[in-house]
């Protein structure tokens, strides 16, 4: 089946069986000779066709016939560009009449594929036989039996045939006031879908993975932007390949939604990695952590997601104790108690609570620096594992269409 152009190309036995009363002898009169082959170009045979054959649905009312005018439109493309008769084969013609006409035929017929749910789709195609000339007052059709017979059928290492059966439909066309009946076989068709789980679906689950990996990684390896982007062209890649194959459509493969999901995703989580490197990079002159941030992102955040050291220095007393050491932090120490001190050296004094405060104001800047590092670093986790759900929650959703 060529899906990119909706052409289903079928390998055929056509036996096609009717009654030539001229045609009928007494058996007895001729030393028991009960049947004859002659060559089919020697009988009436009935103008049947595969309706189907064009790109659109040959019908009276469209595409014409005896009362209408054949189109001469480019839209009205074959789906066979050949317009080929029957194979001229032996007819086998019996004493009663009957006349049995077994003929092989390699056709092209129009299906509309349905990709919504690629590569776990399953088609339908129809066959649609008919004659051309002659209404249902002339030659009457039936089906002989009621599906197809696919006892000889040659597996397909891409479809699977689930049954081929039979429907006898009588229309009447616009045109044309006379019945015309017509036998339509439907083929129902279910992809075998281990090849493209194994080349296009898998490897896109795997590529998928790494963008969450994405946030583990340290600020300073300067690979978390140039890792997302690096996943989001091979998803493009990927993308690409499965447009190829599909047929022009406004209904979109699941397998295409798939990635285009994953895409959003890796999309998503590479701004977020802009963001969050920003944060881990504010300089001494930031601003410090808000008490809300720290409540929530330092202090929860950190203790759910087992991240312990990011609130240490905003909860431990190891860290009020630091606080407390710092030169000049506490009243009464440092340049305080230098600045009540009667010495004469007033300079040296001065001097030296100069530089208390420069450290301590180094002090707090650094500080300042680190809290908004462990930020970044809850912020990194937390939206590593919020990421990883959402690649498992996809893939099982697409493999859950499978089941």
């Amino acid at each position: 089946q060529d899906e990119r152009n909706q052409v289903l190309t079928s390998y055929l036995w056509v036996r096609q069986v009717w009654r030539d009363a001229f045609l009928a002898w007494d058996k007895d009169a001729y030393g028991g000779i009960d049947s004859i082959r002659v060559p089919s170009s020697y009988v009436w045979r009935p103008d049947i066709v595969l309706y189907n054959k064009w790109g659109a649905r040959g019908s009276r009312g469209v595409l014409g016939g005896p009362r209408c005018p054949q189109p001469t439109s480019p839209s009205f493309r074959r789906a066979d560009e050949q317009l080929s008769g029957p194979t001229d084969t032996n007819v086998v013609l019996r004493s009663d009449g009957r006349i049995v006409w077994d003929t092989p035929a390699i056709t092209k017929s129009s299906c509309k594929v349905d990709v919504s749910f690629f590569p776990f789709d399953g088609q339908r195609c129809h066959l649609t036989f008919g004659s051309w000339t002659y209404d249902g007052n002339q030659v009457d059709l039936h089906h002989g039996l009621e599906a197809g017979n696919l006892a000889d059928f040659v597996e397909n290492v891409e479809w699977e045939v689930l049954g081929m059966p039979a429907t006898r439909n009588v229309v009447t066309y616009g045109c044309c006031s006379e019945p015309y009946p017509d036998i339509t076989y439907t083929l129902l068709l279910k992809r075998r879908a281990s090849f493209y789980i194994f080349n296009l679906l898998l490897p896109c689950i795997l590529i998928s993975l790494l963008a969450p990996l994405g946030f583990y990684l340290p600020a300073d390896s300067g690979e978390k932007v140039s890792l997302g982007v690096t996943v989001l062209l091979a998803l493009t890649v990927f993308q690409l390949l499965v447009a190829e194959s599909m047929p022009p459509a406004e209904s979109v493969p699941l397998i295409g939604k798939y990635y285009i999901a994953t895409m959003t995703m890796i999309t998503a989580s590479t701004a977020l990695t802009i963001f969050i490197m920003s944060i881990h990079h504010c300089g001494p002159g930031a601003r410090p952590v808000p008490r809300w941030a720290r409540r929530l992102i330092l202090q929860r955040m950190a203790r759910v997601l087992l991240l312990h050291e990011a609130g240490e220095g905003c909860k431990g007393p190891r860290g009020r104790r630091a606080a407390a050491e710092e030169p000049g932090a506490a009243p009464g120490t440092g340049a305080e108690r230098a600045g009540r001190c009667a010495c004469p050296h007033g300079s040296l004094v001065r001097s030296v609570g100069y530089l208390a405060g420069c450290l301590r104001e180094q002090r707090a800047a650094q500080r300042r620096a680190g809290d908004w590092k462990k930020v970044a670093k809850v912020m990194d986790r937390f939206f590593m594992w919020v990421f990883f759900g959402m690649v498992f929650l996809m893939s099982a959703l697409v493999v859950g269409k499978a089941v």
